[in-house]
């Protein structure tokens, strides 16, 4: 594995050094047409697009934000205009939420720059999130849940309904607690985040569905805990609802007890390097074709780092499209990731890093849908996620396309300490639910 992160480095040194394609013919994307349905529907011209943000989850509370896109579409006498699903898009989305956490997002992306074989991306974000949770960061996680404060070998409770409540109930305090105190926050952290990030692929062969990308990242984080804060409780004696001090959070007593590392946060420096194989038809929202991808991350203190770790990833997509109604698609995917470095900070366990979209580790709406975000959490990961999209109606409002889909799915994963360890044949958990979009 070392052996493969060294030679994407290297290659991308080699081929960011060398000048600036001129333009190219477009034989090396024709392999990527998108579908004449998709293409029919493709407008011209620069246009926006938006829609309001309504959500609401148990965790983060009801949301309210607007997410919008800027597309440069180019004439269709354009020769790239049916094989890429845009020549520039700048995405800016904004939220907030009643549990405090507010975020600001912004993205460009120019594929095929000016005809070449050259793509580009920026990518901003500023957030905070004082509702992210954390259940441990080893091989442990894959077991019931237990309350902070509760010993190896204690009470532990197979349904986040009995959790919750006893996490909820009064309980006399320990060293450096109150007197009595919840476990109601003991599994929540606030975040705050900055992060700028600067991307370049390039195509390669005479079908460019290879492609070979790096890129760099900054970030700065910061973390807390609560410690001390008013939270519900429920007084043990009466049953009544009250409020009381939280108690000393898991992340914190993990920390205290040198299980993890990156409490006090600081600058993170990333090198990102990816080998990439693409055949999808239209990348937004494919109906045929394959998305291979070997990704890494390094993070050193020779580049301005805090933190000193390597993250691989490894993932493969599939889409094949279905006879049945107007357009029903079946895609899968698979994802292998593994954390190198005795030091990484607990907050590189809980993302995968992708060129396509940075992936959450186990649990939440981008891995393992229907748990809790974070739930299974180890330096080794590996899942699988299949769905079946079919469309069940679309309408045109204004001059904006929307699209109603039903989308039964099955997600599967589990983590590991080592990746020697990862077993597919012994997956520890699925889930099987179905959503509409």
């Amino acid at each position: 594995m070392r052996r493969i992160i060294i030679a994407l480095f290297l290659s991308n040194i080699f081929i960011f050094s060398s000048k600036a394609q001129t333009k190219d013919t477009i034989s090396f994307i024709k392999a990527k047409r998108m579908s004449d349905a998709d293409l029919t529907k493709k407008r011209e011209g620069t246009f926006i697009t938006g829609i309001p943000d309504f959500s609401s989850d148990p965790v983060t509370g009801f949301g309210l934000g607007v997410r919008t896109n800027v597309y440069w579409n180019g004439k269709r006498t354009n020769p790239f205009f049916a094989y890429t699903p845009y020549l520039a898009k700048l995405k800016a989305n904004a939220a907030y939420y009643t549990s405090n956490a507010k975020e600001l997002i912004l993205s460009l992306d120019v594929p095929y720059y000016k005809g070449t074989r050259w793509r580009f991306k920026v990518d901003f974000k500023a957030q905070q999130n004082p509702a992210n949770l954390y259940f441990g960061s080893a091989e442990t996680t894959l077991g019931e849940l237990r309350l902070p404060s509760t010993p190896n070998g204690g009470q532990t409770y197979a349904t986040y309904a009995a959790f919750d409540k006893a996490r909820k109930t009064l309980r006399a305090g320990g060293v450096g607690e109150a007197s009595s105190v919840t476990d109601a926050l003991s599994n929540r952290f606030r975040e705050t985040e900055f992060m700028l990030n600067l991307k370049a692929d390039y195509a390669l062969g005479k079908k460019g569905v290879w492609r070979i990308m790096s890129g760099y990242e900054i970030q700065h984080l910061s973390y807390k805990t609560f410690e001390g804060t008013e939270a519900e409780a429920i007084d043990p004696t009466n049953g009544q609802e009250i409020k009381a001090p939280n108690g000393t959070s898991l992340l914190r007593r993990d920390f205290q007890q040198g299980l993890i590392s990156g409490l006090d946060g600081g600058w993170v420096s990333l090198l990102q390097t990816a080998l990439i194989y693409d055949t999808r038809d239209f990348e937004p929202d494919p109906t045929r074709g394959y998305y291979l991808e070997i990704a890494n991350e390094f993070s050193n203190p020779i580049i301005g780092s805090q933190f000193n770790f390597n993250k691989l990833f490894i993932q493969a997509r599939f889409y094949k499209k279905l006879p049945i109604g107007s357009r029903t698609v079946f895609g899968g995917r698979l994802g292998v990731g593994n954390i190198f470095g005795d030091n990484a900070p607990f907050f590189e366990f809980q993302d995968q890093w992708s060129p396509d979209g940075s992936i959450n580790s186990l649990g939440g709406k981008q891995s393992l849908r229907g748990h809790r975000a974070n739930r299974f959490l180890a330096r080794s990961l590996a899942f699988a996620n299949f769905e079946l999209r079919y469309k069940v109606a679309e309408t045109k409002f204004g001059k904006q396309r929307f699209g109603f889909t039903l989308a039964p799915f099955f997600d599967a994963g589990t983590v590991r300490d080592k990746w020697q360890d990862l077993n597919f044949t012994n997956m520890d958990f699925l889930h099987l639910r179905g959503h509409c979009n």
